[in-house]
């Protein structure tokens, strides 16, 4: 697939850490602090790399923590798109498998609550592995989306670890579930689709 020099091409922005939460309150409190400003919500299984796409998009390598074992996020982390100054909101990982039932649990009631209550929400990015079929906790939260008419951007992450037949298979699966809508293929590691992202994420905020 055609790679992009995300570096030489993608659009001047920076993200800034504004303010992390980890209970209702504390992201009530973050939605009368960021006034109206738009949110775009990013969510995926704890493994799907949403760090370090993040990350990808920031420019910088250690602005959202990464670590080898999944579930690193345990907060709902708001970033301040510069100079955009819309909202990328980094929910939770879900779907580890080795955390307690409890926690898993409290993890997507905190995804459910904020997805629900965010009055400026303007849509979903929903990372996916490009790697892996659909997922029944990814097909949980699109359908949860669609029932409460959230957008959902589909996000194909990891596309360097896969063939273009991969790739276009995944795009065809999901295209399916989401009503024609194809997701855009991305890599954290060479940059691929990241001009692509920034231009739909753009969009998506300001629609």
């Amino acid at each position: 697939m055609p790679e992009i020099l995300f570096n030489a091409q993608c659009p001047p922005a920076s993200l800034q850490l504004e303010a992390t939460a980890f209970n209702r309150q504390q992201i009530q409190e973050q939605y009368d602090s960021l006034g109206n400003a738009a949110q775009i919500a990013f969510a995926g299984r704890s493994n799907v790399g949403k760090s370090s796409l993040i990350n990808a998009l920031a420019q910088r390598k250690q602005l959202a923590k990464t670590s080898s074992s999944p579930g690193k996020t345990r907060s709902v982390n708001f970033y301040r798109v510069i100079p955009d100054g819309f909202v990328l909101t980094d929910l939770p990982g879900y779907g580890y498998a080795q955390c307690s039932k409890e926690e898993q649990r409290r993890w997507s009631k905190l995804i459910e609550e904020y997805l629900e209550s965010c009055s400026s929400l303007r849509g979903l990015a929903l990372l996916l592995d490009c790697r892996l079929p659909p997922q029944a906790s990814d097909r949980a939260l699109a359908a949860f989306a669609q029932a409460r008419r959230i957008r959902i951007l589909p996000v194909l992450t990891k596309a360097d670890k896969c063939r273009r037949r991969e790739i276009d298979a995944r795009m065809s699966e999901w295209s399916v579930l989401l009503g024609g809508q194809k997701p855009v293929p991305v890599s954290s590691k060479d940059g691929t689709g990241m001009l692509m992202l920034w231009k739909m994420l753009r969009n998506l905020a300001s629609s």
